[in-house]
């Protein structure tokens, strides 16, 4: 007779019955926000400033230094390129920024909390949407600290709104743009509806009539833009947002230039916004008292003293 020999592991019954499996609740994830495939009008405007970038970057143009030797400035310098920017407007009220037509005004500026939306086109990629947000988030951080100005990001009754729209978005924009600012002007609702291939971003902002704070404010930043354009867009829309409206071809580190030899704010543009904010200043100042206060205040601020 053969015998074989089984082995095996054998557990001890517990001493206490196992309860019954209990029901796991399942994790329902929130669905992703769809995203859909650009134009082709946008695809192309896509490569148009892609190599836009390029050639200017071969131009020695949007520079991202701040400025340094070979840009100097001093007090009287900075306290002419303040009233150049923040006391003249590029545009008139209600422009459709199709003729530069602007001219001296009183000084603007933002008097109450700011409350930053931001919102894309449904073409954007999720990943781009990540990084714009947090781009959007890091630079009104950083104006907040340079003006005083409490700067929070909420979808709760916002009043300063960040469009990242591709040409689609933007030419239907109409309806969403007069429920967003209800007091933009038809005719700055045009212009933005129908903005020009080489206008790359604009602002306009709101405010009370016979007022000079602002009330509320737009920023169009296309959705085509490559990385370093997009970033230049920003810098230059929020601050200009702020109450900096002009461009002057005299300013220099600046991005209030046409001429985009930087892309994103400098030293000698952190000491505009300053100005702007200082409390000796005031909303509604005309440039004839203005003026004088602000070369003041750009002798406290700059190492150099007067000149």
């Amino acid at each position: 007779m053969t015998a074989a020999f089984l082995t095996g592991c054998e557990v001890a019954p517990p001493s206490d019955p196992v309860p019954p499996p209990q029901a796991v609740p399942a994790v329902i994830m929130p669905a992703l926000p769809a995203v859909r495939e650009p134009s082709a009008a946008s695809r192309n405007l896509m490569a148009h400033y892609t190599a836009l970038q390029t050639q200017m970057l071969t131009q020695n143009l949007l520079r991202s230094d701040g400025g340094g030797a070979d840009t100097p400035f001093t007090d009287t310098m900075l306290a002419r390129n303040f009233a150049q920017i923040a006391l003249a407007t590029e545009y008139g009220d209600n422009s459709d920024f199709t003729v530069r037509q602007g001219g001296q005004t009183t000084l603007r500026r933002w008097e109450q909390p700011i409350r930053m939306n931001v919102a894309f086109s449904d073409s954007v990629p999720l990943a781009q949407r990540d990084q714009d947000r947090t781009s959007v988030s890091a630079f009104a951080a950083r104006l907040a600290r340079l003006t005083g100005v409490p700067i929070s990001q909420t979808d709760e009754s916002p009043n300063f709104h960040v469009l990242f729209l591709d040409d689609d978005d933007r030419r239907e924009a109409a309806d969403r743009l007069r429920k967003l600012v209800p007091g933009l002007s038809d005719a700055t609702i045009r212009g933005i509806v129908s903005l020009p291939r080489d206008q790359l971003c604009l602002v306009a902002a709101v405010f009370q009539p016979g007022q000079s704070t602002y009330a509320q404010a737009v920023v169009l930043i296309r959705a085509e833009h490559p990385n370093l354009i997009r970033a230049a867009c920003l810098h230059e829309e929020l601050a200009q947002g702020m109450g900096l409206a002009n461009d002057s071809d005299t300013a220099r580190p600046s991005i209030f230039n046409d001429s985009e030899e930087f892309a994103l704010l400098t030293r000698h543009d952190e000491l505009l916004l300053r100005i702007l904010y200082d409390r000796r200043l005031a909303a509604g100042m005309t440039p004839a008292t203005a003026a004088p206060i602000a070369a003041e205040i750009a002798r406290d601020l700059t190492v150099a003293g007067a000149s």
